[in-house]
């Protein structure tokens, strides 16, 4: 079996083409994919060549792991059905093409214990699930009632602004691009410049911004931490005496993990979590060169949407 695929074949080379797809094992599913995510943070980074060393990385590879699609074969080990509409968060199914991570194919092979089944009547919204469990994995534990600080207005912020809500807490959020600082519901977005505040507990940075660590936290409250779940291409530093004065606490928020994954579907399907209007721009997978450039370089674009239902 084969995939139309989206291939990165060197930085700033990209191409849709056939891939043949490894075979699916007995605990294995086989996903015809409706829709795919652009990720504006690592896929920006594998697209350009900037991408710091990272396991798996090499070109050519296809890039993508917010997939949603319908299974139409599971092996008899297989814990989803054929008809589900599942998630799946990257495969490694195309032979010597490297998938980093993999989710931006026609069709997917993937372990079934790793997709998660959703409502089919979210639709393409179901793509933005995995950047809702990093959202809610950089939550942490915090606490109703709390005053986070939120760096970056993008889809990421804008969730993590929701979670926040949903939490019981109240965000600020920052956000320097005017075209961004709009689209906010039950919080408000400020330009850092209009904010008087330095006393927050929690600072969360998703802006990816290597450069502002210094600023953040001279907006600490003493004991406070900088949450950093962003994907950061230049080394962060910072200086020392303002965070040792404050004794700051800087955690980093990695991947998201599966009991993350479990937690956001629950809210999502519980009505506690919306994905409604982050989605602003979607194209035919036949034109993901323009669409990734679009994604990379129009403000107005949050999420971009591949759709692959009429890929050949």
């Amino acid at each position: 079996m084969d995939a139309l695929a989206v291939i990165l074949e060197s930085p700033k080379h990209m191409a849709v083409q056939r891939l043949q797809l490894t075979p699916a094992g007995e605990a294995d599913a086989v996903i015809a994919v409706m829709w795919s995510g652009i990720s504006t943070g690592t896929e920006r980074l594998l697209w350009s060549g900037r991408m710091p060393p990272f396991p798996g990385m090499g070109y050519p590879l296809v890039p993508g792991y917010e997939s949603v699609g319908t299974v139409i074969e599971a092996g008899a080990a297989s814990a989803v059905r054929v008809g589900q509409s599942v998630f799946v968060p990257g495969a490694r199914c195309f032979g010597p093409v490297r998938g980093l991570f993999g989710g931006a194919a026609s069709h997917l092979v993937a372990p079934a214990a790793r997709l998660v089944p959703v409502d089919p009547a979210l639709g393409e919204r179901s793509c933005l699930i995995a950047l809702a469990a990093t959202a809610y994995r950089a939550l942490g534990g915090l606490r109703a009632g709390a005053t986070p600080l939120i760096v970056g207005h993008g889809v990421l912020g804008r969730l993590l602004a929701r979670l926040t809500l949903a939490a019981g807490a109240e965000p600020t959020v920052w956000e320097t691009d005017p075209v961004r600082q709009i689209g906010a519901s039950g919080y408000a977005v400020l330009a850092p410049e209009n904010d008087p505040r330095r006393d927050y507990a929690v600072i969360t940075d998703v802006s990816g911004d290597a450069s502002g660590l210094d600023g953040l936290i001279a907006r600490l409250a003493p004991g406070g931490e900088i949450v950093l779940a962003g994907f950061y291409e230049a080394p962060l530093s910072f200086a020392f005496p303002p965070a040792f004065m404050r004794e700051a606490r800087i955690r980093i928020s990695a991947e998201f993990r599966p009991e993350d994954l479990a937690a956001v579907t629950a809210l999502i399907d519980g009505g506690r979590l919306s994905l409604d209007g982050l989605i602003t721009h979607r194209v035919p997978a036949a034109q993901a060169q323009d669409a990734y450039r679009t994604a990379f370089a129009d403000p107005a674009c949050l999420k971009m949407i591949l759709d692959w239902r009429d890929a050949a």
